[in-house]
């Protein structure tokens, strides 16, 4: 595992803690998006590209961009609308 672990790190052409923090907040900002956008979906009652089967006025507008403050610094974040 620690292998494909530094194949990986190599690949993405990270070589450092910085650049390990950065990848990590990448990281966090995705699983953030994918669940608001899970989120979006449960509430609508369709998914993003399912128009077929909106049983509902209310509809997606765009993202919203947002700032989390983290202890590894700020993160940007799209919020779906």
């Amino acid at each position: 595992q620690r292998k494909k672990l530094l194949e990986l790190l190599q690949g993405a052409g990270i070589n450092d803690v910085a650049g390990v923090q950065e990848l990590f907040k990448e990281m966090v900002s995705t699983v953030l998006e994918n669940g608001l956008e899970g989120e979006l979906d449960d509430e609508l009652g369709y998914s993003k590209y399912d128009y077929r089967n909106k049983e509902t006025d209310n509809s997606r507008n765009g993202y919203s961009e947002k700032t989390l403050k983290t202890s590894l610094g700020d993160i940007e974040i799209a919020v779906p609308r």
